[in-house]
């Protein structure tokens, strides 16, 4: 894959044979995003775990301090005083049933996370093969299936974000934006990573974090020690 200059100008920073403490990754990643726009900085982090065991699945949400940079809009599926209530938490979109034909015909998706009461679950159960691929069906150990959702809501809102595992047993996260500084970064990172140490599976048996890495949008990665979080 051929990378433009300032990728290659921005990788020259990186030693990649470093295994880098977090206060210096994240001060090197700030330095390597050059883009013209305010560039997400993401967590990559390859696990030992194996996805195809349900015992070593992994799936959370994490409330970032800092929040993550992206205004995140809110879709709730609820009715009655459920609906309102989200309403008054600052949903973006609310409904339930009428959403449905929107949603699966017209191909509308101008939300990024959804949350739904538990009741609402047989309707939006209907959405599964389209939400499904995309990340958005709501789950109870990410909190978006909830009868509080004026905290889910808020949660989202102040930079609550999922982690779980993809098919190669990696976890990615944005853990900020480029335009943060260091110590909100860190912040951030310390958050995220405290939940997923946390979320080791007991049956893993091995090594459970085999690599962190830290990169911007169009920048390198730049490796990360785990020393300190096993």
């Amino acid at each position: 894959m051929k990378h433009g200059k300032k990728y290659v100008e921005a990788s020259k920073l990186v030693d990649r044979a470093t295994m880098y403490e977090s206060a210096d990754a994240i001060a090197l990643v700030k330095k390597t995003a050059t883009a013209k726009f305010d560039e997400t900085v993401e967590v990559h982090i390859r696990t030992g775990c194996d996805g195809r065991h349900a015992e070593q699945q992994i799936r959370g949400a994490v409330v970032l301090p800092n929040g993550t940079g992206k205004t995140v809009r809110v879709l709730v599926f609820a009715k009655g005083e459920k609906a309102n209530e989200a309403e008054a938490a600052g949903a973006d979109f609310v409904g339930g049933e009428e959403l449905i034909p929107k949603i699966q015909n017209e191909g509308w998706f101008e939300f990024d996370v959804v949350v739904a009461t538990p009741d609402m679950m047989g309707v939006v159960g209907r959405l599964g093969k389209v939400l499904g691929p995309k990340g958005l069906m709501p789950n109870p150990k990410a909190g978006t299936v909830t009868m509080d959702v004026t905290k889910a809501v808020n949660d989202i809102k102040a930079g609550k974000i999922e982690y779980r595992l993809d098919k190669a047993n990696i976890i990615h996260c944005p853990v900020g934006k480029a335009s943060f500084t260091e110590e909100q970064l860190q912040q951030n990172y310390d958050a995220l990573m405290g939940a997923i140490v946390k979320a080791k599976p007991s049956a893993l048996k091995g090594q459970y974090l085999k690599s962190v890495t830290l990169t911007t949008t169009m920048g390198p990665g730049v490796r990360v020690s785990t020393a300190k979080l096993v």
